[in-house]
């Protein structure tokens, strides 16, 4: 197997990478997109039909270079199989083998080039194949194909697999979603836009609660599919806009291992004030907990947590769109609104369900839209405890965007005491790793990872100065170093070298030590107009364990974040200082 492999070097043309297998020959591991076209411009025919073994195409493809030596290309599982061995063995009788004689690809590369390279006519016209008709592609090996995908997303944690179709080009493009950057794996690009657009259309026939029965890409379409991965359930949430060049497709990895433990609320990050703050007001009944953040900064994993540590004589009910985490001791419920009008008044029927459950808690997966607003307003006003999330830019902004037309909350009712119990903010902010960050103090210029900065921005001299002026301690922070050291090296991911890993940067909000805001949120018409006449006003809001940048500072002074990191989540130093 390609795991067992004991030595791995580069190669300076064509870009590939050597490495020797336990039986001491040879593999070439085809692992960029340069690589890949190195190689096909080197291949004159396929040999499948002409050995046998065209069934094997998908796992084992023997090819004729133009200099006429021999090759097998292959996935890693089959690269050191017996196999392999024996179609070696076979190819050598007839043909001169190559050297090295073996190429590994991921199956994505390999169907591409099986696709690309027809078999030879010698071999066609032993079977009556015409070269010149176009060949479907086989259904079964496309859904392989992309569960190849989604199975390399699994490896790496990423959240989200991001399948960008480029009409107009030959290609299209691979990204993942993995510690909150959108990143394009090397190896994955090359993919002809054909053969993406057929896997999409493989893929979405497994969807379940779709709308649509064949993949459209010139419409925007919700559903979900499950798969397993590693032995692991994976739920796939699809969703697909059709953009100008192409339907972009994002499927965001839910994945059930049951295995797996909830983290607590101090692992994530939250400091030991915070989390006294947060088990203070969860001491009395009802109101609402809510989180809020971007998109993929944490904010499921933190509520689940919360509703994990609840007492077991509470009895909790989520809906949740779909279950991303098992919480122990809560009655979850899986229920997705695709675009179809049906799966909205299952919805309802849910919700009606829910209040005769005798439930002390309920877990809202979201609120997005009227239809949960309600359910939050219903819920909330009801005495029940609710726990959520949404989208919004800060904890203060929290009840603006719930009275927004999206959603539709009465601000009366957020003013209401008791209502909001608890607004919590967070981001998810990349850890330095301890065994190679370099000292801040040393550096001389700016980090070569920054976008390019405008004329106008600061020096480093001056950027340290506002550092300092907004609470930084230069003597004790560190920064990323891009190199990368044996402990966090990822070489298939080389954009989070110098990484650890993330933790939770929050802010908790309590209204109940901010009245006099949460007063004017419910005296005005407008909530948009309230938050602007908190902002102008001399009113400042309370955050009783620190806002988010003191609480980012603090983290940055203890050498865990990069302040050149956080900043570009917060904003310059000089508008902090």
């Amino acid at each position: 197997m390609l795991s067992r492999l004991m030595v791995r070097r580069r190669l300076s043309e064509p870009e590939l990478s050597l490495a020797l297998l336990s039986d001491d020959s040879e593999a070439i591991v085809i692992d960029t997109q340069a690589a890949l076209h190195s190689l096909s411009a080197r291949i004159e025919r396929g040999l499948g039909y002409e050995l046998g073994v065209q069934e094997m195409h998908s796992t084992l493809f023997p090819v004729m270079f133009e200099d006429q030596s021999a090759a097998i290309l292959c996935t890693a599982d089959y690269a050191d199989s017996a196999y392999a061995t024996e179609l070696i063995r076979l190819m050598a009788s007839s043909y001169r083998l190559a050297s090295p004689a073996r190429y590994v690809l991921n199956l994505a590369q390999l169907l591409s080039v099986v696709r690309l390279f027809q078999p030879s006519r010698q071999g066609a016209d032993l079977i009556g194949l015409n070269l010149h008709e176009e060949t479907a592609w086989d259904q079964g090996e496309l859904f392989i194909a992309f569960l190849a995908l989604v199975e390399w997303g699994v490896k790496q944690k990423a959240s989200d697999l991001h399948i960008n179709v480029l009409s107009g080009q030959t290609c299209s493009e691979i990204r993942y979603t993995i510690d909150g950057r959108y990143i394009c794996p090397a190896h994955f690009q090359g993919m002809s836009t054909s053969m993406v657009m057929a896997m999409l259309s493989a893929a979405w026939m497994n969807i379940e609660g779709g709308n649509g029965a064949v993949f459209d890409p010139h419409e925007e379409q919700q559903g979900s599919l499950q798969c397993s991965i590693q032995g692991m359930k994976v739920v796939l949430r699809w969703a697909s806009l059709a953009a100008e060049a192409g339907p972009s497709v994002c499927l965001r990895l839910l994945v059930d291992d049951a295995t797996a433990q909830l983290p607590c609320i101090s692992s994530l990050g939250y400091s030991a004030a915070q989390q006294l703050e947060i088990e203070q007001a969860m001491l009395a009944d009802g109101g609402a907990v809510l989180f809020s953040g971007v998109v993929g900064s944490g904010k499921s994993t933190s509520l689940a947590a919360l509703v994990a540590a609840l007492p077991p004589w509470r009895k909790v009910i989520t809906v949740e769109d779909p279950v991303e985490q098992r919480i122990p001791n809560a009655v979850q419920n899986s229920l997705s609104r695709n675009l179809a009008v049906d799966s909205h008044n299952g919805f309802a029927s849910k919700l009606r369900a829910l209040k005769r459950s005798a439930m002390t808690d309920v877990l809202l997966g979201e609120i997005r839209d009227h239809e949960t607003g309600r359910a939050f307003s219903d819920l909330a006003s009801a005495g029940v405890r609710v726990y959520s999330t949404v989208h919004a830019g800060s904890a203060a902004l929290i009840p603006q965007r719930l009275a927004s037309d999206f959603i539709g909350v009465s601000p009366q009712l957020m003013a209401a005491p008791g209502i909001l119990r608890l607004l919590i903010h967070q981001m998810l902010v990349s850890t330095l790793c301890k065994e190679c960050a370099l000292p801040l103090a040393r550096l001389k210029s700016y980090p070569s990872w920054l976008p390019a900065r405008v004329a106008h921005s600061p020096d480093l001299q001056q950027w340290l100065c506002n550092f300092e002026r907004a609470g930084g301690s230069i003597k004790d922070n560190f920064v990323r170093n891009t190199a990368g050291c044996p402990q966090c090296r990822r070489e298939s991911v080389p954009d989070l070298n110098g990484y650890a890993g993330r933790t939770v940067v929050a802010e908790v909000l309590d209204p109940n030590q901010n009245r006099t805001w949460l007063e004017q949120i419910g005296r005005l018409p407008s909530v948009a107009t309230s938050v602007l006449s908190v902002k102008e006003s001399a009113y400042q809001l309370q955050y009783g364990s620190g806002s988010l940048v003191e609480v980012g500072l603090q983290k940055c002074n203890t050498g865990l974040l990069d302040a050149f990191d956080l900043e570009q989540r917060i904003g310059g130093w000089g508008q902090h200082a």
